[in-house]
């Protein structure tokens, strides 16, 4: 499919697209420029054949497609050595959780002989590094392409292909539209995991007990959450200004629960709660999750 894709950054993503990529033999010859040693090492074991550079120079000028799986505030560096190394037509993607900075830093920045297409794989986990990355990460789930006008409708499409290659179910979506909507389905439920952890923090701290070592599911389940990478939600919570009405939302909606449970109201609470089964039934119905009880894992 490419003669010779480059890797930005082969944490957890990274190192998933390069086994998918070896896994489907989606190229002829792999580069992969990570900083870390200890990933590098890492790599390194899964015995991909990639070449690894330490620096973006001339020997990746013919580099067909390059995947960009850094934290996003490394961007706009990486982009402004891409500009002067690249081949003309070379086509760039990166996996960033949010789009519209993204599309004003490529506006400002990108060279106009290179293509940019923004990707969005819906693929991530709690964990970060190459160790955890596996060849079917993206296997059935959403990968967002961002839609923009005037784009480049062959690159565009192999980049689809691409896509589906490794097993994502591709949609096409305007910055908008997907900052707006991942604000809500992702990066709010972060945030709130991110407080509540440090809210059970707090308590310990007020009552001077060890609380945390008897958490029920769902403080678990937020823990879990919570442990995601510091550098990429800082990040995300930057760079995407819809998280700011996603929290006056859910403000306000949490006062309504607290005045409700102070006022006992008991209809309006029973409807409350029996409301809020219907999206966990939609969310199962959609085949984004699966019916069955989780009670731990093994």
């Amino acid at each position: 499919m490419f003669k010779k894709i480059l890797i930005i950054g082969c944490g957890l993503i990274g190192s998933s697209i390069l086994r998918a990529i070896k896994n489907k033999k989606l190229s002829k010859k792999i580069f992969v420029l990570e900083k870390s040693k200890k990933n590098i090492s890492k790599i390194k074991k899964i015995k991909s054949n990639c070449k690894f550079i330490k620096t973006i120079n001339k020997e990746i000028y013919d580099v067909d497609l390059v995947i960009i799986s850094t934290p996003m505030s490394e961007y706009e560096k990486i982009i402004q050595k891409l500009n002067n190394t690249l081949k003309p037509n070379a086509l760039i993607t990166d996996v960033g959780s949010t789009k519209q900075n993204t599309i004003k830093l490529k506006n400002k920045s990108l060279s106009k002989k290179i293509h940019w297409i923004l990707s969005h794989p819906i693929a991530g986990s709690e964990v970060s590094g190459p160790e955890y990355g596996n060849k079917n990460l993206f296997l059935n789930k959403w990968c967002v392409i961002i839609k923009e006008k005037k784009q480049n409708l062959k690159k565009l499409n192999l980049l689809k292909k691409f896509w589906k290659k490794i097993g994502s179910k591709v949609v096409l979506m305007n910055a908008n539209d997907h900052d707006n909507i991942f604000s809500i389905t992702s990066h709010l439920p972060h945030l709130i995991a991110y407080n509540l952890i440090k809210t059970a923090q707090d308590s310990e701290k007020v009552q001077r007990k060890n609380l945390i070592q008897y958490s029920a599911g769902g403080l678990r389940d937020f823990s879990r959450i919570a442990a995601s990478n510091e550098v990429m939600w800082r990040d995300i919570f930057f760079s995407n200004d819809n998280i700011i009405k996603g929290i006056n939302l859910f403000t306000k909606n949490l006062n309504t629960f607290k005045k409700i449970i102070q006022n006992k109201n008991n209809k309006k609470l029973l409807s409350r709660l029996s409301n809020s089964k219907k999206a966990r039934r939609k969310i199962v119905q959609l085949k984004q999750d699966i019916a069955k009880p989780d009670f731990g894992r093994e």
